[in-house]
């Protein structure tokens, strides 16, 4: 299958605001403020199409979706999309279109489970599916339609095919999301090899919940097997666990196949993941492969590594944005980091032999660690203890150095 990847739809502002994450840091939704800056680094990412909640979730969404909607204009000259995530209901359809959206992503779900909470049968939901599609499509030619069949990966292939079938000709794209987060990367290939089989000429857009761990390699998956569109948030905000990180998912693209990205400004992927941090008051998750903590290294053998051998870290970061390297000092630092951060961070004249002394007590003390007493702190005291004298290094040159790696 060919790779026909388009791009990301950018969900942070509507599934992201379902997150656990807004009401642990007890900001419930983004302001207004903040929704403009989220926009605005997605933008200069690359990213070009944006999902919201339907204008009938709240009178707030509804303004600053106006707002919004003039702002992002504003900010690029290229094509947007901006896109409501909406109910196969009038109101919801009505209510978006009024208001001025590129495009509608309706949904309903067709398992055994969604026929008895909504109280129709298949055959039911078909009519009621199908009306609704093709009155919008032939009352809004331009408008861009997508329609996705509810928790797809528990509902049967010839359920949605009976529903698909029936529409295909009316939308731009079908969604396939993984709403409950059951989907393995086995069962995405077979299933997204089957849609683009039967509508080779409709883009498929895949939304993977990550219940299981799994929605970045499944969207991985999805890709390979021939999937236009991947749906995606900041940090893979959303609900429950999340969903596709859109920072993670780019350095599996860059990994896999450089011209998935090419429509991309790598260097902005960290700073967005800096930009959600400033605002939820959290650092980037550790979990997040587009982070500093991707770049941090603790044990002695790793930090060995990453001081003698330029290339020991195999991915390149410093295209997704990140500069700098942190090496900690810790229990589990080696004699070489302890020599190096005594003689090029602090500047003392010390042999190996006296920095493997040094770091054998050192290691006798690290029960002391903690939020009152560094590391630093205890190797400077035992450097003193030790006798070691102090060099002088002029800034202009201090500043050169290698080890402004950080710590």
């Amino acid at each position: 299958m060919r790779i026909n990847f388009k791009g990301f739809i950018d969900t942070t502002l509507r599934d992201g605001q379902s997150s656990p994450l807004l009401y642990d840091t007890y900001k419930y939704r983004f302001s207004l403020a903040e929704k403009k800056q989220i926009v605005n680094a997605l933008l200069k990412l690359g990213v070009r199409f944006f999902e919201f909640y339907s204008p009938v979730v709240s009178e707030e969404e509804r303004k600053s979706f106006l707002i919004l909607k003039k702002y992002i204009k504003s900010l690029t000259p290229e094509k947007t999309c901006l896109l409501a995530h909406c109910r196969c209901h009038p109101l919801d359809i009505q209510t978006a279109l009024g208001l001025g959206f590129d495009g509608l992503n309706l949904y309903m779900g067709l398992s055994e489970e969604a026929q008895e909470n909504y109280g129709k049968s298949l055959r039911q939901l078909s009519d009621l599916i199908g009306e609704i599609v093709i009155s919008t499509r032939q009352k809004n030619p331009l408008l861009w339609l997508r329609y996705s069949g509810e928790d797809a990966f528990r509902t049967s292939l010839k359920n949605l095919f009976l529903v698909y079938d029936r529409i295909a000709q009316y939308v731009d794209a079908f969604g396939f999301p993984d709403t409950t987060g059951t989907a393995t990367p086995e069962k995405v290939g077979q299933r997204v090899r089957a849609f683009k089989k039967r509508y080779p000429k409709v883009n498929l857009e895949c939304h993977f919940h990550n219940d299981r761990g799994l929605s970045l390699i499944n969207t991985m998956a999805a890709v390979k097997n021939g999937a236009e569109f991947i749906d995606s948030s900041i940090w893979g905000m959303a609900e429950r666990s999340g969903i596709t990180s859109v920072t993670g998912a780019l350095l599996n693209f860059y990994e896999i196949d450089k011209s998935l990205v090419k429509n991309f400004n790598l260097q902005f992927a960290y700073p967005l993941n800096v930009l959600m941090a400033s605002i939820l008051g959290w650092q980037v998750p550790w979990t997040e492969p587009v982070s500093l903590t991707n770049r941090t290294h603790i044990a002695g053998v790793h930090q060995k590594a990453v001081l003698g051998h330029k290339g020991y870290e195999a991915h390149q970061l410093e295209k997704f944005g990140i500069t700098s390297q942190q090496l900690l000092l810790g229990p589990l630092s080696g004699w070489n980091f302890i020599y190096y951060f005594l003689k090029e961070m602090e500047n003392y004249i010390i042999t190996p032999e006296e920095a493997k002394i040094i770091t054998a007590d050192f290691k006798k003390q690290t029960k002391k660690l903690g939020k009152k007493i560094k590391p630093e702190e205890i190797l400077n005291q035992l450097a003193k203890s030790h006798s070691l004298t102090r060099t002088s290094i002029p800034k202009k040159f201090a500043d050169k150095r290698k080890e402004n790696l950080g710590i």
